[in-house]
């Protein structure tokens, strides 16, 4: 993740304030300092993420794992509890279906 995005992620609260108020991209990146094409990719890569939320898709963690133990990425830990709650059901809903596939094969195998 390049650093001018995760700066930029610092004020993530104030610029979807802003964009309820309708200002637009270049508003924005003159009131915080940025450039119009950084505001651009927060939001393309902001929406994404929300895609990927509502469509219960993990999202994996790019790196090494951190050592606090968290289980949980970062950008869903900062959602709320039923929204964390939902996205550990959908991971434990794919996992269960991983491993239902896994066994459906291996009942396969053994029966060939």
């Amino acid at each position: 993740m390049p650093r001018k995005y995760i700066k930029i992620r610092q004020h993530e609260e104030e610029l979807l304030k802003m964009k309820e108020q309708g200002l637009t991209h270049q508003e924005m990146a003159n009131r915080l300092g940025y450039r119009k094409s950084q505001i651009k990719e927060f939001f393309c890569a902001y929406n994404k993420r929300q895609k990927k939320i509502a469509a219960g898709i993990t999202i994996k963690p790019k790196g090494r794992p951190r050592k606090d133990g968290s289980n949980l990425p970062p950008s869903i830990q900062q959602l709320s509890k039923l929204t964390q709650l939902q996205y550990k059901l959908n991971q434990q809903e794919q996992h269960i279906k991983q491993l239902e596939m896994e066994n459906e094969l291996m009942r396969d195998f053994l029966s060939l």
